[in-house]
């Protein structure tokens, strides 16, 4: 089978943030958005859509999503119409559908849109159905839900090497500096120099309230065409390259190590090699930093320093403007919010968005080839992987 080379030729984001909208008003919104976006862009043209949704169920009460996303969108899919659901990875696992079907010739333009209204008047209902993600009837009873058990990862990274409440601030830091370029973040507005995310109240020991990405509503869309259809839409594509993901447990008594996140090693090693680069020709990285200590544990994992200096890699500004690459120049998850489903589809924006230098200057990347986008899903035991290549439109 022949696969046929895909691009992203354009996408956009709503704002991100506490939202009064419905999940059908953002689906609403980012539709539109996209079609103004991509002026070439008609409805007919569009044979396939992926919706990346996380929890709908519970958060908005709707299931079916696909076909009452496509409603709201304006569109009519006549080739394939699904949802992709993975937790805080379901908007890379809709790019990633989307890639693959119009590889194998099962589509020609796709839409990937994530979608998560994650705000309820009832924060304690919220949380019990993040508490879905995990192994609930497992894990659940114990409290093991994202924050409890990211702070476990800090504490066995502080116990193993050393890593300090102030290398963890640096990754806040930076994301929320980078944040105050982006309008569509939900924290543009506001700043978080090192010394008021040091004071910040205490979530779970040894992590603040800064170290922790926030419940966020949200949407973001990205148009994906085989090759023979990139040049009607965008004279700068962000080609796909590479591609991977790993799964090595779901119960946390299968964890194993806690700082050794093997399938990031794992997915990062066939995404790079699929590309054909190593992992040091990246010019930027768009992590999955929910967490900031997760941003040190993908450095080590990625091979961008060794196990262990993560926190010095952080501190030292290696993730930086003028630094080894740039990491997370949108704001991160830290500062533009996590709306699970929309997350994944927001890095790619972004990437596009580097690859055509239409960023604000405080965050673009000078002259960006290569570009990676990560994302984990629950308890950072399944790990999703991308590569992407700037080109022009062939």
């Amino acid at each position: 089978m022949t696969v046929r080379p895909v691009a992203i030729v354009g996408g956009v984001t709503t704002k991100f943030g506490v939202r009064p909208s419905t999940w059908a008003e953002l689906c609403q919104e980012v539709g539109a958005a996209l079609f103004r976006e991509i002026p070439e862009l008609r409805a007919e043209d569009v044979d396939s859509l992926f919706v990346g949704a996380a929890e709908p169920e519970r958060f908005a009460f709707q299931s079916h999503m696909a076909p009452f996303a496509a409603e709201q969108m304006g569109l009519r899919p006549y080739r394939i119409l699904q949802r992709t659901e993975l937790a805080c990875a379901s908007g890379q696992s809709a790019i990633r559908s989307a890639y693959a079907a119009i590889a194998a010739g099962l589509s020609d333009v796709a839409v990937a849109v994530g979608v998560e209204k994650m705000n309820l008047p009832s924060m304690a209902e919220a949380n019990a159905a993040m508490a879905c993600v995990m192994d609930r009837a497992w894990d659940g009873p114990a409290g093991a839900t994202a924050p409890p058990f990211f702070a476990m990862v800090a504490q066995r990274h502080m116990l193993e090497y050393g890593t300090t409440e102030e290398q963890l601030a640096a990754v806040s830091e930076k994301n929320h500096r980078f944040a105050n370029t982006n309008p569509a973040a939900q924290f543009y507005e506001k700043t978080f120099p090192r010394d008021k995310l040091l004071r910040l109240p205490v979530i779970a020991p040894p992590l603040r309230l800064g170290d922790c990405s926030s419940m966020t509503d949200g949407a973001a869309a990205v148009v994906l065409a085989a090759d023979d259809r990139v040049p009607r839409y965008t004279p700068t594509p962000a080609w796909i390259r590479g591609t991977g993901q790993y799964s090595d447990f779901h119960n946390l008594a299968n964890a194993g190590s806690l700082t050794e996140w093997v399938g990031l090693k794992r997915a990062a090693r066939e995404a790079l090699g699929r590309a054909g680069i190593p992992v040091d020709q990246l010019d930027v990285a768009e992590l999955h930093d929910c967490f900031t200590i997760s941003e040190i544990v993908e450095y080590e994992a990625l091979g961008l320093c060794p196990p262990g200096q993560g926190g010095p890699f952080a501190a030292d500004g290696r993730g930086d403007r003028g630094g080894d690459l740039l990491v997370n120049p949108r704001g991160g998850l830290l500062g533009c919010g996590h709306p699970l489903g929309a997350t994944g589809i927001a890095q790619a924006v972004e990437v596009y968005r580097q690859f055509a230098r239409t960023v604000p200057a405080a965050r673009q990347a000078p002259d960006p080839e290569w570009a990676l986008v990560h994302n984990l899903s629950g308890s950072a035991n399944v790990h999703s992987v991308m590569v992407y290549q700037a080109g022009r439109a062939s």
